[in-house]
């Protein structure tokens, strides 16, 4: 079974840090992806991309960490949509605004809801906002 899978997920897998239920679920979700695809915004690189820019500035990782992050992420089961561009000033900022979501947490949302998949996410506005929309939360 395929997923969306949200950047706060895949910056555990990076961080490996935060609440022990937390970590369960990313180790979870990265087995899952043995056996599905997860499916992301395009924007999804781009959030990668800064998380670890940023915590390389502040010197939390060392650029051979992150270079071996992605490399990790380069070889796992990820397909990027291409249609996130075409509902971003539509269905993505009205979800945004109804449900008080960055636009790119929207972004999740709507692919979710576009594509009948389950949403795997740590970020607790957007798992508010997926049950409200009646989004389905990977278990």
């Amino acid at each position: 079974m395929s997923f969306v899978l949200d950047t706060s997920v895949t910056m555990r897998w990076f961080f490996g840090d935060g609440k022990p239920q937390e970590l369960a679920y990313a180790g979870r979700v990265l087995d899952a992806m043995k056996k599905a695809e997860a499916h992301v915004p395009v924007t999804w690189g781009l959030e990668v991309a800064n998380v670890i820019a940023r915590a390389e500035a502040k010197g939390l990782v060392a650029e051979a960490r992150s270079g071996a992050f992605v490399e990790m992420l380069e070889g796992v089961d990820i397909v990027v949509d291409e249609a996130t561009f075409a509902h971003a000033l539509s269905d993505t900022l009205q979800l945004s605004r109804r449900y008080k979501l960055s636009a790119y947490d929207a972004s999740y949302l709507e692919l979710a809801l576009r594509s009948g998949m389950p949403l795997a996410t740590l970020d607790d506005d957007l798992q508010k906002a997926a049950k409200k929309a009646g989004v389905k939360l990977l278990a």
